[in-house]
């Protein structure tokens, strides 16, 4: 009895480690023929309020933030400035490197990126796969995320990404990337 339980649980723990179980189950295609129609270089363009939460492996929120982003492009390049405020005091900024290719394809460079992020635009989502290393006092450790982004019909842009180690999630981020009013932006 005790080997078959064992059994069942190896089988249930492989299931959730599998790549085409849930989150990870997704692909740009399964938005293909959704509205509005996510454009990085229009869409991540101008000034921009991210407001968010990550989740330890717990599933407990285990830091809040709010960035400030700017987007800007120039034909098929781009930049996102990107300058977070942690709830517990902290700051952090990043500046990706876009580069739109063709049928929705785009790279990510980051500071912090090992190599080249991959992602992909298809209907109203978009899809950013890279490796990130966490800063020192984060524990210095290199997390593979999966990013997703899902245009909504006002504007905003929905954030979910998954943080894993060795295959298993260790982090999950779920945001909102809204444009900044004029009052924000002056700020």
């Amino acid at each position: 009895m005790k080997l078959l339980l064992a059994l069942i649980i190896l089988v249930l723990l492989l299931l959730l480690l599998r790549p085409g179980f849930g989150f990870r189950a997704q692909r740009p295609s399964d938005y293909a023929n959704t509205g509005p129609a996510f454009d990085i270089r229009k869409h991540l363009s101008g000034r921009f309020i991210s407001e968010g939460m990550i989740y330890g492996p717990t599933g407990r929120v285990v830091s809040r933030f709010v960035a400030e982003m700017t987007g800007e492009w120039e034909g098929d390049s781009g930049t996102l400035s990107e300058d977070f405020q942690y709830a517990g005091g902290g700051t952090q900024a990043r500046k990706w490197i876009l580069t739109a290719g063709p049928d929705g394809a785009f790279t990510a460079e980051a500071d912090d990126i090992i190599g080249t992020g991959r992602g992909q635009h298809s209907g109203s989502s978009v899809r950013l796969d890279y490796r990130i290393r966490l800063p020192e006092d984060g524990g210095g450790h290199v997390l593979d995320v999966t990013d997703w982004m899902y245009l909504m019909e006002n504007g905003t842009i929905m954030n979910r990404s998954e943080m894993r180690k060795f295959g298993v999630k260790v982090a999950e981020l779920i945001a909102t990337i809204r444009p900044a009013s004029d009052t924000e932006a002056e700020q």
